[in-house]
């Protein structure tokens, strides 16, 4: 929450947008947030900005969380930190970062968990194929200061805002970047036994929950469809990036014995029905690499 000081008056607490609309009316006001020293001018804070009323063209607010994302094949998220704020981002994902944020290892984004609670989200994070300490990136400047992570494969990052979707939004392995600090990176288990054996990314997939944004990647470009109540998709199950919990999950075979070994696309689809979101991507990591190896092999011959 901000304060804002105007003709010795203070005014707030403010949420993010309310102070924006305050200075807007007052610009020369201070303002004012837990952490802060003292109080500062509010040109000092892009976020706070006037001219952020209106959000420039180049640059994306979700929950107060500015950031853009660069490139085309191979992407990187530069965010806006305001004084006191982190991120939790993927290990080896940073690319840069200014003076003021600094880079800690922890179990757990959440400072208000016990050890216990941060001890049983890493168990989740290694089971989710992610790694046990999160890489927290924080800013202890009193001015905004960026940091940037990119993507470890040619694709697009994903921006999700997890209260569009009720808190909550299931992906496959590994395709985590970075996020508000409170997210919770958990498992998801299938509930029926083909879709575990022959879902294309395994039993288990990760559950991303929690009220702020994150940032996941996928190969190649994004198709995303809205389904309707019992509209139906069916795609090759590594191609299956991200779907809400609405969505129901489930394998169907390819056909006949003739159409799974000659067909080119697999023994199994992945059959998505609505209601819910569904994010599929069109190059799958493993299918860069086995392109990869089967070029190294001709190469070799």
């Amino acid at each position: 929450m901000w304060y804002c000081l105007f003709d010795t008056q203070q005014y707030g607490p403010f949420s993010t947008q309310e102070a924006i609309d305050f200075i807007r009316l007052h610009p020369e006001c201070l303002v004012w947030r837990e952490g802060m020293a003292d109080w500062m001018p509010s040109g000092k804070f892009s976020i706070l900005s006037s001219q952020t009323n209106t959000p420039p063209a180049d640059r994306t607010f979700y929950s107060d969380l500015p950031f853009q994302i660069y490139g085309d094949d191979m992407q990187y998220v530069e965010i806006d930190l305001a004084p006191d704020e982190s991120v939790i981002a993927e290990q080896g994902s940073m690319i840069y970062k200014e003076d003021s944020v600094v880079f800690e290892a922890a179990l757990s984004g959440n400072k208000n968990k016990g050890l216990f609670g941060r001890m049983i989200g890493a168990g989740k994070r290694i089971l989710s194929g992610e790694q046990a300490f999160l890489a927290v990136f924080s800013n202890r400047g009193d001015y905004d200061a960026k940091v940037a992570f990119s993507a470890p494969y040619p694709g697009k990052i994903i921006p999700v805002s997890l209260n569009d979707f009720n808190g909550e939004i299931i992906c496959q392995k590994s395709s985590f970047l970075c996020a508000q600090p409170d997210t919770e990176i958990g498992v998801y288990f299938q509930k029926k036994i083909l879709t575990a054996l022959f879902g294309g990314a395994g039993f288990i997939m990760q559950r991303l929950s929690g009220d702020g944004v994150v940032f996941i990647h996928a190969g190649g470009s994004i198709a995303e469809f809205d389904l309707e109540e019992g509209e139906t998709i069916q795609t090759d199950a590594g191609c299956l990036v991200a779907f809400t919990p609405t969505v129901d999950f489930s394998i169907q075979d390819t056909g006949s014995l003739k159409s799974q070994f000659f067909g080119g696309s697999g023994f199994f689809f992945a059959t998505l029905r609505g209601p819910g979101k569904v994010w599929i991507q069109s190059l799958p990591f493993i299918r860069l690499v086995q392109r990869f190896a089967s070029n190294l092999v001709i190469k070799q011959k």
